[in-house]
C-alpha cells in the first residue's frame, strides 16, 4: 500500500504513455485528483478506487479522451461540478465502465445522464447525492449490462423502456425513506418479461405497493440476487418458488407479505441468505420449517424477526444448516425452552432471539462456542448467569445486548475479560451498586448502554479512556455528583445522562465533541448555568433534552438555525427567560420542540411555519404575550399543541385553510385570556380527534426510536407530564378563558375524544346532547360557566366517563341514571341549585320527564352552523356591539395589528363582557 500525500509534481505524471493506470486501494491521504492526471493521453484505464483522494474531481479527466474504464469510487466524498461532468460525458465518447461511487454529483441534474456515451456497458453511481425526477428514458443505453444508481435521492416513476436494456444483468435502483421511485405493474411485467439476462435486481425502497407479489415469480430464472427491501409489497407469499435455483440471496425485508413461507423454499439449495424480517403476518409452519431447513444446506444467514413462528420448535433451530453464522429471530414468538443444542452449529456467529417474551430456560453458558461474535437475548425469560462460565466461554463475543433480560446473578467484575466488546448493552436489569472498574479493559468498545438500573455513585473516570465509544448511555440509574469532564477525551455520538442526580453547570468541553447527535441531560439533574451559544457548533446534533434542570438565562437564538439536522429540542421546566429563538430555518428537520415550564415572554415567532415536520408543539406555562397564532394550521404533521398557561389574548377565529389541524389529537389553549365565540370551525377540522386509532402505540421520535415524545397537561383535573404520550389520547382543553355562547352541536363530531374541558368560560345554552356520542370520553368538565337547562340523559351512555364536573352552572331538573352516573357524587353537580336527584335531593313528583335524546345523527350536517360557528344565539344578545367586536378581533386576528390597537378592542369588548357577568351573577349565578 501507498501512504502519504500525492503532490502534482510527482514523477508519476511523467509516464506519459501509461495506458493503464490503477491506484486502488492506497491511502493518499485525502490528496486531491490533481489537473496532470489529465495529461495521460493515451490512457484507456483509470482506477483510483479507495485511494483516499478528495476535492474536486479536475475537469482535466475529460481530456482523457481514449478512456474506456473509468473507476474513482470509494474516495473522501471527492466532488463533481456539473461543467466537469459535462465535459467528461463529452468527451470520454469510447467510456464502457464508469464507477463514480461516493463522489458528490449533488448539483448534477439526474437528465444530464442522458448524455453519456450510448456504449456504455458498466454504470456505478451509488450514493453519489442525485436528486430530483429519474430520467424519462433509458432506452438509448442498450448495451448496459450493469446499471447501479442506489442510494441516491431519485423521485418519479420509473420509465416504461426499461424493457429494451436486455442485456441487462445487474440492476439496482434503490431509493430511500424519504424520495420514493415508483414501479407500476405495466412497467415491472414489461421488465421482468425482456431482460431475461437478469441476475441482480434491487429494488429496495420504490415504491412496489401495487406490484402483485405473485408477479415476482415472472422474473428470470438466472436470478441469484433479488432484494426487494420495503417496497410496499402487500399480498400472499408466492405460492412457489422452486423457478430460482440459482438464487443466492433473498431479501423481502418490510412488506406486508401474508400467509406462510412455502415448503419448495427448500428446493432453493443455493440459497446463502434470507431475510423477511417485519413482515408481521406472514408464518411458518413447523413442517415447511423442517423441509425447507433439511435442505438449505448452504444457508449461512437467516433473519425471520416479526415472522410469526410460534408453533415452531425451538429445539429444531438445530436442526439448520452447519454452515449457517447468522440467525435473527427477534419477534418470531417462539415459546419453550432455549435451545441448548443450538451451540452445536458448528459455524454459529450471531444469534439473536430477541422479544421473544415466552423463550424460557437457561442459557447454557458451559456450551457455548468460543466462535460466538454476537448475542442478543433481550425481552425474553431465558435465565442468564453472568458469571465465570459465561465470560470465559465468550471471549471472541463483540456485541452482548441483554436489554430488560432475566440476569439472575452477575458479577460484572469479570466482565473486563470480553476484551473484544464493542457494544455491551444491560439496560433495564436492576443492576447495582457503583459501575464496575473492569469496564476500562474493554477499550474496543464503541457502545455502552447502562440506562435503567440502579447504578450509584460517580461517572468513572475510566470512562475517558475508552478511546473508541460513540454511545454512551447511562440515563435512569442514581448517579451524582458534577457533569464528568473526562467525557472531553472522547468523540461522542449519542449522550444520554437522563434521570440521575448531577449537578452543577453543563462544561464547555461537551460543546467540543464535533460528532455528537444526541445530547439528553433532562430530568432530576439539578443542572444550573446558562445555555452557552456553544452549543450551536455542533452541526450534526439531532436530539437535544436539558429538560427538567434549573438552567437560566436566555436561550441561545442560533437553536433555530444553526442545524437543519435537529429534529428532538426539549428544553422545558427551567428557568430560561427571553424570547423564543427565532428564526427557524427553511428545510429544517424539527419534529418534537418543548420549551414548557419557563418564564418566555413576547410572541411565538412566524418562522415557526418553517418547521413542516413538527409533529409536537408545547409552549405552555410561559408569559407569552401574543393573539392565537393562526399561522400553526401551516404545520401539516402537528399532532399535539399546548399553549395553556400563557398571556394569549383576543378572539380564536376559524380555520384560514383547508384541513387546518387535521392531525391534531391534543388541543390544549387553557388558562390564557382568550376571549369571543368558541373556534367552533376548528372542530371541523379536527380529523384525528373523530376517528381513533385501532392500534395504541407510543409516539416515539422520528429518528430515535428510544425517546419517547412527551408533554405536560391537565388530565383529569390534575397537571401531569406525560412521559410517553399514547397514540390514542385525544385531548380538548379550552378552559380558564372567556369564551362566550354556546356549545355547538359539532362538538359531537370529535368521537374520539377522551377529555373535553370547556370549563371557567362564560358558556351558556344547553349542554349539547350530541356530546353523548363521545364513547370514548373519560373526563368531561364544563364548569363554572352559565349553562341552562337539563343534562342530557345520552350523557348516561359514556360508558367510560370516570371523571364529571358539571358544577356551578344554572342546570336544572332530574340529574340522569345508570352507567357511570350512579358512581359521580354531589361534587360534580354543586352549585346548580334546581338539579334533583342522585347524589343531590330528591325531585318531587311532579317534575318533568327528562328531555327526549337530540335528532343528531352521525354525519347529519344539516344541524350545525353554516358557518361553523354558534354565533347565532349569542349576536341576540349584544346586538351591534357584539358584532363590531368580532369583526375587528377577526381584523386583528389575520393582520396581527399593533398591541395599541388591540388593547382598544379588547377593553371595549372585556367591558361588555364585565357588564354580562354581572347581570348573571345577580340572576344567582354562582361562580369559582
Amino acid at each position: 500500500m501507498l501512504y502519504g500525500t500525492l503532490h502534482s509534481n510527482s514523477t508519476l505524471f511523467s509516464l506519459h504513455h501509461l495506458q493503464k493506470l490503477d491506484l486502488s486501494d492506497n491511502d493518499f491521504q485525502s490528496s486531491h485528483i490533481s489537473s496532470p492526471f489529465g495529461q495521460f493521453s493515451n490512457l484507456t484505464h483509470l482506477n483510483l478506487n479507495f485511494s483516499g483522494f478528495a476535492g474536486q474531481v479536475p475537469s482535466e479527466i475529460s481530456q482523457l479522451s481514449k478512456l474506456v474504464s473509468l473507476d474513482l469510487s470509494g474516495n473522501y466524498y471527492p466532488s463533481l461540478e456539473p461543467i466537469s461532468f459535462d465535459k467528461l460525458v463529452r468527451n470520454l465518447t469510447q467510456l464502457r465502465e464508469l464507477d463514480l461511487s461516493g463522489v458528490n454529483m449533488s448539483l448534477v441534474g439526474p437528465n444530464s445522464l442522458m448524455n453519456m456515451s450510448s456504449s456504455l456497458s458498466s454504470l456505478v453511481l451509488y450514493s453519489c447525492g442525485l436528486q430530483g425526477k429519474f430520467p424519462s428514458s433509458m432506452r438509448k443505453f442498450k448495451h448496459l449490462q450493469l446499471l447501479d444508481l442506489a442510494g441516491n435521492n431519485l423521485k418519479g416513476p420509473i420509465p416504461y423502456d426499461f424493457e429494451q436494456l436486455t442485456e441487462l444483468g445487474s440492476l439496482a435502483l434503490s431509493g430511500n425513506e424519504n424520495d420514493y421511485l415508483s414501479l407500476e405493474p405495466i412497467s415491472f411485467d414489461k421488465l421482468v418479461q425482456n431482460l431475461t439476462q437478469l441476475r441482480e435486481l434491487d429494488l429496495s425502497w420504490v415504491n412496489m405497493s401495487l406490484v402483485v407479489p405473485n408477479s415476482l415469480m415472472n422474473l428470470s430464472s438466472s436470478l441469484s440476487l433479488l432484494v426487494l427491501y420495503s417496497c410496499g409489497l402487500q399480498g400472499k407469499f408466492p405460492s412457489s418458488v422452486r423457478k430460482f435455483k440459482h438464487l443466492q440471496y433473498l431479501d423481502l425485508r418490510y412488506s406486508n407479505l401474508t400467509g406462510s413461507i412455502p415448503d419448495d423454499l427448500g428446493q432453493l439449495t443455493e440459497l446463502d441468505s434470507i431475510d423477511l424480517s417485519f413482515n408481521d403476518y406472514l408464518s411458518v409452519e413447523p413442517s415447511s420449517f423442517d423441509k425447507v431447513i433439511q435442505n438449505l444446506t448452504k444457508l449461512r444467514e437467516l433473519h425471520l424477526g416479526y415472522v410469526n413462528m410460534p408453533l415452531v420448535i425451538p429445539n429444531s433451530l438445530a436442526n439448520l444448516s452447519s454452515s449457517l453464522s447468522v440467525l435473527a429471530l427477534w419477534g418470531c414468538g417462539l415459546k419453550g425452552k432455549f435451545p441448548g443444542n443450538i451451540f452445536l452449529l458448528p459455524n454459529l456467529e450471531s444469534l439473536d432471539l430477541t422479544y421473544n417474551d415466552d423463550l424460557t430456560g437457561s442459557f447454557p453458558s458451559s456450551n457455548v462456542s468460543n466462535a460466538l461474535l454476537l448475542l442478543g437475548l433481550s425481552h425474553t425469560r431465558i435465565s442468564v448467569y453472568l458469571e465465570n462460565n459465561f465470560f470465559n466461554n465468550l471471549k471472541s463475543l463483540q456485541v452482548l445486548v441483554l436489554r430488560n433480560s432475566n440476569i439472575i446473578r452477575s458479577n460484572l467484575t469479570l466482565i473486563g475479560s470480553l476484551t473484544q466488546l464493542t457494544r455491551l448493552d444491560l439496560v433495564g436489569n436492576n443492576l447495582e451498586g457503583q459501575i464496575p472498574s473492569s469496564l476500562g479493559n474493554l477499550v474496543q468498545l464503541q457502545s455502552l448502554y447502562l440506562d435503567n438500573n440502579n447504578f450509584s455513585g460517580r461517572i468513572p473516570d475510566f470512562l475517558g479512556n475508552l478511546t473508541h465509544l460513540e454511545n454512551l448511555g447511562l440515563s435512569s440509574n442514581q448517579l451524582v455528583g458534577p457533569f464528568p469532564s473526562q467525557i472531553s477525551t472522547l468523540s461522542l455520538r449519542l449522550f444520554d445522562l437522563r434521570n440521575n442526580h448531577l449537578h452543577g453547570p453543563i462544561p464547555s468541553s461537551i460543546f467540543k465533541q464535533e460528532n455528537l447527535e444526541a445530547l439528553a441531560l433532562a430530568s432530576n439533574n439539578k443542572l444550573t448555568g446558562e445555555i452557552s451559544s456553544s452549543i450551536c457548533k455542533l452541526k450534526f446534533l439531532r436530539l437535544l433534552d436539558l429538560s427538567n434542570n434549573s438552567l437560566s438565562g436566555f436561550i441561545p437564538q442560533c437553536l433555530g438555525n444553526f442545524s437543519n439536522s435537529l429534529s428532538i429540542l426539549n428544553l422545558g421546566m427551567n428557568n430560561l427567560q427571553g424570547t423564543i429563538f427565532s428564526p427557524f430555518s427553511k428545510g429544517n428537520n424539527l419534529g418534537y420542540l418543548n420549551l414548557n415550564g419557563n418564564e418566555l415572554e413576547g410572541k411565538i415567532p412566524l418562522s415557526i411555519i418553517n418547521c413542516t415536520m413538527l409533529e409536537i408543539l408545547d409552549l405552555g406555562n410561559n408569559k407569552i404575550e401574543d393573539t392565537f397564532p393562526y399561522f400553526l394550521e401551516m404545520l401539516p404533521e402537528l399532532h399535539v399543541l399546548v399553549l395553556k398557561s400563557n398571556k394569549l389574548q383576543g378572539f380564536v377565529n376559524g380555520p384560514i385553510a383547508n384541513n387546518s389541524f387535521s392531525k391534531l389529537r391534543i388541543f390544549d389553549i387553557s388558562s390564557n385570556n382568550l376571549s369571543g365565540p368558541l373556534p367552533t370551525g376548528y372542530f371541523n377540522s379536527f380529523e384525528a380527534m373523530m376517528d381513533s386509532d385501532q392500534n395504541s402505540f407510543y409516539m416515539m421520535a422520528r429518528n430515535y426510536s428510544d425517546y419517547a415524545y412527551s408533554i405536560k397537561v391537565t388530565w383529569k383535573g390534575f397537571d401531569i407530564e406525560f412521559a410517553k404520550i399514547q397514540s390514542t389520547l385525544r385531548i380538548l382543553d379550552l378552559s380558564n378563558n372567556n369564551f362566550i355562547g354556546e356549545i355547538s352541536k359539532v362538538i359531537g363530531k370529535l368521537k374520539a375524544l377522551q377529555q373535553l374541558n370547556l370549563s371557567h368560560n362564560s358558556l351558556t345554552g344547553h349542554i349539547q346532547s350530541s356530546i353523548g356520542m363521545l364513547t370514548y370520553l373519560e373526563s368531561l368538565d364544563l364548569s363554572s360557566n352559565f349553562l341552562t337547562g337539563r343534562i342530557p340523559v345520552q350523557l348516561a351512555d359514556l360508558t367510560f366517563l370516570g371523571v364529571l364536573n358539571l358544577s356551578h352552572n344554572q342546570l336544572e331538573g332530574p340529574i340522569p341514571s345508570g352507567n357511570q352516573f350512579n358512581t359521580f357524587n354531589a361534587s360534580s353537580f354543586e352549585g346548580n341549585l334546581r338539579l334533583c336527584g342522585f347524589p343531590m335531593p330528591n325531585c318531587n313528583s311532579d317534575e318533568a320527564p327528562p328531555l327526549q335524546p337530540s335528532n343528531f345523527h352521525d354525519g347529519d350536517d344539516s344541524a350545525f352552523f353554516g358557518d361553523g360557528f354558534g354565533w347565532k344565539a349569542v349576536a341576540i344578545g349584544y346586538g351591534s356591539g357584539f358584532v363590531f367586536g368580532v369583526t375587528v378581533g377577526y381584523v386583528v386576528f389575520r393582520t396581527r395589528k399593533p398591541a395599541w390597537f388591540m388593547k382598544v378592542v379588547e377593553d371595549l369588548w372585556n367591558l361588555k363582557t364585565r357588564r354580562t357577568k354581572k347581570n348573571a351573577r345577580r340572576n344567582g349565578a354562582r361562580r369559582n
